[in-house]
């Protein structure tokens, strides 16, 4: 026994399906749900920003990938054809699977060329010197003795996550201070530094030139 034919319209799209008993009607209804979803999801997200985010994840997956392979081949002295060939493959790939993971902010800030100048600068300028020190006063410190240890909180006054991530590795990379947790809440960093000056650890917030310096300041020119 044949039901009449019916029209069903998903996401501006009219199906017109034969229904010959009650389990194909409610399987083919789960069918039309499911594609309604499906186009909805996709029609709230701005084409241009799933390009963008395509783009970036693909360049960067390529580059890390150039970087990881370099010195397989000869050709520019540093790779070979297949080798590029393939890259180009897998970054598409890894553009597809993860853009949505790597811009999940759809924000594009750090694309600016003038970030990582910015971003050069403290790596070879504040942070090297600011390591080197922090290298003699660990050794310092272990040849005498004199420690203070103690986790303390400051405030860097950052806004965004990738600032907040910045100044915590920061902070781990030097010696003699450790990023130990976050107050994702209020952006406020716990770190655990050798030698915690006196009076310190009763405010409520250490002053943050003594833990970190300058860190803070460039976190916030390269990442906000």
């Amino acid at each position: 026994m044949w039901y009449p034919r019916h029209i069903y319209h998903a996401s501006g799209l009219a199906f017109k399906i034969n229904i010959s008993s009650n389990h194909n009607f409610f399987s083919l209804a789960k069918i039309v749900i499911k594609k309604r979803k499906l186009y909805m999801w996709w029609c709230n997200i701005p084409t241009g920003d799933i390009m963008k985010a395509f783009i970036i994840t693909t360049i960067d997956a390529y580059l890390i990938y150039l970087l990881l392979t370099a010195g397989s081949g000869n050709l520019l002295y540093f790779w070979s054809l297949s080798e590029l060939l393939m890259g180009i493959f897998l970054s598409v790939i890894v553009g597809v699977v993860a853009r949505n993971y790597l811009c999940k902010s759809r924000n594009y800030r750090m694309l600016n060329p003038l970030r990582w100048f910015k971003f050069l600068a403290y790596g070879f300028g504040s942070f090297f010197l600011a390591m080197a020190k922090a290298n003699f006063d660990v050794a310092y410190r272990v040849i005498t003795g004199k420690i203070r240890p103690g986790i303390v909180k400051i405030n860097p006054y950052l806004k965004t996550d990738y600032g907040l991530t910045f100044l915590a590795n920061s902070i781990t990379l030097t010696p003699g201070t450790l990023s130990v947790d976050v107050d994702e809440d209020n952006n406020y960093l716990f770190v655990h530094w050798i030698n915690v000056k006196k009076g310190e650890e009763k405010k409520e917030f250490a002053d943050y030139k003594y833990v970190c310096g300058t860190f803070p300041l460039w976190a916030r020119r390269v990442a906000e």
